[in-house]
């Protein structure tokens, strides 16, 4: 069984180490051994609910996520993959290749998609943009969505493709005039990613779960995503954590309170956290801002996501917001040597900034002319005395001549 230590959050090396560690408050109750789970370590410590049992990845490196958002709002993607025939009106071409198996009837998926109109290349769909998987029980899917699970049926986890699916096996005839809005007899494109899939008896889908089964679920993907993170294979962990934080998405959370709300919330935000991590060191800061935003909005005093917010927009060069940031996580955790060590990092970045635009300057407009000191009356005096002295002397030495 793995000690769980309480450190600093800063506490892993530039050499991309990591830890597990406490989230922890200023109390401890106990932490809970990796192996268990959250859920099980709450039914044993029912009185003590909150951070306390938190466990988290905790990385410092360079400095919805798997895989990056789709690609630009242009239209949909140009893909030069072999065309896959699925059925007659399916195709798919792979745009990144996956892992592991593929899903079968009654699995539950969890993707990102974008869908377009093909004839008019209008978007209708998006849920990047929401920052929240979509869920589909294979075989119990939305006639809609038929030609969608058909080519679901042949993706890996991981895997990215581009799916064109004829009017029949999408909207039909009528089309949609809600929400989607979609034409009649409209073929569909939808780049869609397969962030990854669980294996559930009679297609068992999260609505249909207890608390505690989706709890439990969401908790059994975050160790997995640690477990993978320790690995360094940073986008199958960033799957794990994505499949955690669906099974606890908005609605779910509106309806828990009390005990249920903490067991929740102890499982999720780890698992921003995490996500937040893995983007940093994958360099992708703005999407990592985006993980701790999240957290931030429910608990603004999080120093764990305020650091990390700071770290992703320090490296993005917005120093004036990364400062802010570490500023108020100094406030909350004053004695933590990471959040010093930013800050200084921020003060030799101004200096450096200074200097640089100190010589720009210097060089445009050349050096700064020196003042003409004002001539006083005091200096005419002196001039006109030295004159006269001069002439003095002069018409003495011309006398002097002459008498010889």
């Amino acid at each position: 069984m793995e000690e769980v230590q309480q450190q600093p959050i800063g506490s892993a090396g530039q050499d991309g180490e990591t830890e597990i560690i406490s989230g922890g408050s200023s109390v401890t109750h106990g932490e809970p051994p990796q192996n268990d789970g959250i859920l099980e370590y709450f039914y044993r410590n029912t009185l003590y609910l909150g951070q306390d049992a938190e466990e988290e990845i905790v990385t410092e490196g360079s400095s919805f996520v798997h895989g990056g958002p789709a690609q630009d709002d242009n239209g949909p993607p140009k893909v030069d993959t072999k065309v896959e025939v699925i059925q007659e009106k399916v195709t798919k071409q792979v745009i990144k290749e996956g892992h592991g198996e593929k899903p079968s009837k009654y699995s539950t998926c969890f993707l990102h998609y974008k869908a377009w109109t093909e004839r008019t290349q209008h978007k209708f769909e998006d849920t990047w943009q929401e920052l929240q998987l979509t869920e589909v029980v294979l075989g119990k899917e939305k006639k809609q969505m038929t030609g969608l699970a058909i080519g679901l049926y042949t993706m890996k986890a991981g895997e990215r493709a581009l799916l064109h699916v004829g009017w029949e096996l999408g909207y039909g005839e009528e089309g949609s005039f809600s929400f989607p809005n979609v034409p009649p007899k409209a073929d569909i494109i939808y780049e869609v990613e397969l962030v990854g899939f669980d294996e559930t008896k009679e297609g068992k889908a999260r609505g249909d779960m207890t608390v505690e089964e989706r709890i439990s679920a969401a908790d059994r993907r975050r160790m997995d995503g640690n477990n993978l993170f320790k690995e360094d294979k940073l986008e199958e962990a960033m799957q794990q954590y994505e499949m955690a934080i669906a099974y606890m998405g908005d609605d779910f959370m509106f309806q828990l309170f009390g005990k249920y709300q903490d067991m929740a919330l102890a499982v999720k935000n780890p698992c921003h956290l995490n996500l937040a991590a893995c983007l940093i060191k994958l360099k992708r800061y703005e999407e990592a801002i985006a993980q701790c935003s999240i957290i931030l909005a429910e608990d603004q005093n999080n120093v764990k996501a305020l650091f990390r917010r700071g770290k992703a927009r320090s490296e993005l060069g917005q120093t004036d917001a990364a400062r802010e940031d570490f500023m108020k996580a100094r406030k909350l955790a004053p004695e933590d040597k990471a959040i010093s060590k930013e800050l200084r990092v921020l003060a030799e970045h101004d200096k450096i900034v200074y200097q640089k635009q100190k010589e720009l300057y210097k060089g445009l407009f050349g050096p700064r002319p020196e003042p003409k000191k004002p001539k006083t009356i005091t200096s005419w005096f002196i001039v006109v005395w030295q004159w006269l002295i001069s002439l003095f002397t002069s018409l003495f030495r011309r006398e002097r001549i002459k008498s010889e």
